[in-house]
């Protein structure tokens, strides 16, 4: 067999490796799905259900759940795009400080424009954006953007929009305050359909979007001179993932909270799996994105049920330890 033929039988196995990776992750999320949309507070069972467990599981259960699965799937879309673009493995939204821009947008439409449902995303994807272009002006150098500056600039601005978030909080009352701080720890119980719909759309366009630059981010991910040189426009890569990630993370935020650690774990689990190569890590960290936020709420609903915890807790409290273990890996 001569170096041709190794090369495509490498390349061919590779992919089908990966496809059949695509479709268990598939089953699991449906599979993860299905057992959320049943477990709770009160159990239920799709062969027997009365009008109140009907009500309980289309009106209240299911849009929760596919919310739930839209964020984890747009959080980790913006994070595996981030951290390829930048090259930095520590590049993820709520340490860039995009998270924190959306929330306070969130913050803000809350309190002066909270009879305008749509109002706490556009404001939230106006944060996103302004604290993306922020941390990316702050790493630049007269040699160019700096990778290792920006998760300072990123750690800089997140404590600078925490600040101002706080300050805002004495604005609010007791029965407002306990509701945003808990929707702040990540809370999906608010979930509504118009919610998810939008989430859903959000998710759907970005993996499409983000998957269309693969081939450029696999060239930045070498450096950006040589991705030039290879013919790719950096520039405008550049703008196309920060713009849809800031958009992501806006819009998630702006249904969920702060959930945390979904983009910076998932898009490490991936490449462990199946390697760094953008055309596979993109559209399955949305997968696995999805399943971690699904089984993750499920957790937030079961533990101390029939009270909840925030789902932003529990992907805390699973992810850290789990990044530990990747660092010293």
């Amino acid at each position: 067999m001569n170096t041709d033929e190794y090369g495509q039988k490498k390349i061919s196995n590779n992919f089908s490796r990966s496809l059949r990776l695509g479709g268990f992750l598939i089953f699991l999320l449906l599979f993860a799905l299905l057992v959320a949309a049943l477990l709770g507070s009160e159990n239920l069972s799709f062969f027997d259900l009365n009008e109140q467990q009907r009500a309980i599981l289309y009106g209240i259960r299911l849009p929760r759940v596919l919310l739930g699965a839209s964020v984890g799937a747009s959080l980790a879309l913006a994070g595996a795009s981030l951290q390829s673009l930048l090259r930095n493995p520590l590049a993820e939204p709520y340490l860039l400080g995009v998270s924190n821009g959306a929330a306070l947008g969130t913050m803000l439409a809350f309190l002066f424009f909270g009879q305008i449902e749509w109002s706490r995303p556009v404001m939230a994807f106006i944060g996103a954006g302004l604290a993306s272009f922020t941390v990316y002006k702050m790493a630049q150098s007269r040699a160019g953007m700096n990778v290792e500056r920006i998760v300072l600039a990123g750690v800089i601005v997140t404590t600078f929009l925490s600040s101002i978030i706080v300050l805002l909080t004495s604005l609010l009352d007791a029965a407002k305050l306990r509701s945003f701080t808990f929707w702040l720890l990540g809370d999906l119980s608010q979930a509504t359909i118009n919610g998810f719909y939008l989430t859903l759309i959000a998710s759907v366009c970005g993996t499409i979007i983000l998957s269309s630059q693969a081939r450029a981010l696999n060239l930045m991910m070498i450096g950006e001179r040589d991705a030039f040189d290879f013919g790719v426009e950096t520039k405008k890569t550049r703008l196309i993932v920060f713009g849809t990630a800031s958009a992501l993370v806006g819009i998630s935020v702006a249904a969920s909270g702060s959930v945390g650690y979904v983009g910076l774990i998932v898009p490490h689990l991936v490449r462990l799996s199946i390697g760094s190569d953008n055309r596979f890590v993109i559209p399955f960290s949305a997968l696995v994105g999805a399943i971690f936020v699904v089984l993750a709420d499920t957790i937030a609903r079961t533990a101390i049920a029939p009270r909840e915890l925030p789902v932003g807790a529990i992907t805390a409290l699973v992810g850290a330890p789990l990044f530990i273990y990747l660092l010293r890996k």
